[in-house]
């Protein structure tokens, strides 16, 4: 039951600080920031479990220092790809449709929605560090940190690459095919998804920890079928030359290697 109070509380945390990110976003007139938020969020969700920890051992204090590490360079990473380039089309579009109503429209599907799956992704991060107590860390805990490392590297290395192909003028209307996104054509979601398997993984070995899977299988699933993969891909194939060559050629999410050209 504490843990169950502990847990709502989060909820309460993440739906108050993204209202007040929607009360920002009234002020700027840019949804997008909630974009930002979503990093962020999970960083104010592993501290504020902490707080309400009976003991925060080392189990605990290296869960919250790892989704730091991972929350702070996704918000960093995306407020400065987003800075000046105004608000994302997905709710400009949204302010046409709803007009006058886009405001409350937004704070329940867009702040809203986030912060209810938030609370879901999170739930190995509120698990472990509430629980771990003060057990030592172990081979596992090690092979966890491996994953994670493994994960945020692809995830960031795929974003910068991306980043500096885009910066050239020549590859405008250009499909991004080398490097890593040569082997899959979302290494940054499936970086993602590595990193939150990981953070399962130090749940893991607590009693009852294996049930938090749900967490990682949601991030996985909107990764690829809801708000990641699947929605960019419908505006690549119509916008992209060519995207149909680079589908055939490249793995959709699992990396491997690229086939031939036909």
């Amino acid at each position: 039951m504490e843990l169950l109070a502990a847990s709502l509380a989060e909820l309460g945390w993440v739906l108050a600080g993204l209202s007040a990110v929607w009360l920002l976003s009234l002020a700027l007139r840019d949804a997008s920031i909630v974009d930002i938020a979503w990093g962020a969020g999970f960083v104010l969700v592993a501290w504020t479990t902490a707080g309400q920890a009976p003991v925060l051992g080392p189990r605990g204090l290296l869960c919250g220092v790892l989704v730091s590490l991972w929350g702070a360079r996704l918000a960093f990473y995306l407020a400065w790809r987003n800075w000046g380039a105004g608000e994302d089309v997905r709710y400009v579009r949204m302010r046409r449709r709803w007009g006058a109503r886009f405001p409350w429209v937004s704070l329940v599907t867009v702040f809203g929605l986030q912060g209810v799956v938030m609370w879901v992704v999170s739930l190995p991060v509120q698990y472990t560090v509430y629980a771990a107590g003060d057990a030592p860390l172990g081979a596992f805990d090690a092979l966890a940190v491996l994953c994670f490392a493994a994960g945020l590297g692809f995830e960031a290395i795929g974003d910068w690459q991306l980043a500096r192909f885009k910066r050239d003028p020549a590859n405008r209307g250009r499909i991004m095919d080398r490097g890593l996104w040569a082997w899959t054509r979302h290494p940054n979601y499936f970086g993602d998804a590595v990193v939150w398997w990981s953070l399962w993984l130090l749940a893991l070995p607590l009693p009852g920890g294996a049930l938090t899977a749900v967490g990682p299988a949601v991030m996985t699933w909107f990764l690829v079928n809801v708000s990641g993969k699947a929605m960019l891909e419908r505006g690549l194939a119509k916008t992209k030359p060519g995207w149909d060559d680079y589908v055939a050629r490249t793995s959709g999410f699992v990396p491997r290697p690229p086939k031939p050209r036909a």
